[in-house]
């Protein structure tokens, strides 16, 4: 489980700064300025990657047995501008706990 949740991390937040890349930077300077290369570049990886956070959401979620729930809105939250960073902590703060039980089952198994 650990390692599912250092892959969600890290794919929230690249995922959740180039939202943020992308609603502050590209859309302005393609309705104010008329450049959208920015916008054709991070909104191109943003939504790759989006698909890529809603894997890694998943794959945390059924490894720390969370409710369907939880899971939509862990995954809802990389389409909103700093929420991704938010989810990924909510996320985080659910996971470590039973990170370390399982840490610690495993521990007194082999004793």
């Amino acid at each position: 489980m650990r390692n599912a949740l250092l892959r969600y991390r890290v794919v929230a937040y690249v995922v959740g700064t180039l939202l943020i890349v992308l609603t502050c930077i590209g859309v302005p300077l393609k309705y104010f300025a008329g450049n959208d290369s920015v916008v054709g570049v991070v909104g191109t990886a943003h939504g790759f990657l989006y698909m890529v956070l809603i894997i890694t959401a998943v794959d945390l979620g059924f490894r720390a047995k969370w409710t369907w729930k939880r899971l939509l809105l862990i995954a809802l939250a990389g389409t909103v501008p700093f929420l991704s960073f938010v989810a990924e902590r909510s996320a985080t703060k659910n996971v470590r706990p039973k990170i370390e039980a399982e840490r610690r089952a495993a521990a007194a198994s082999t004793q």
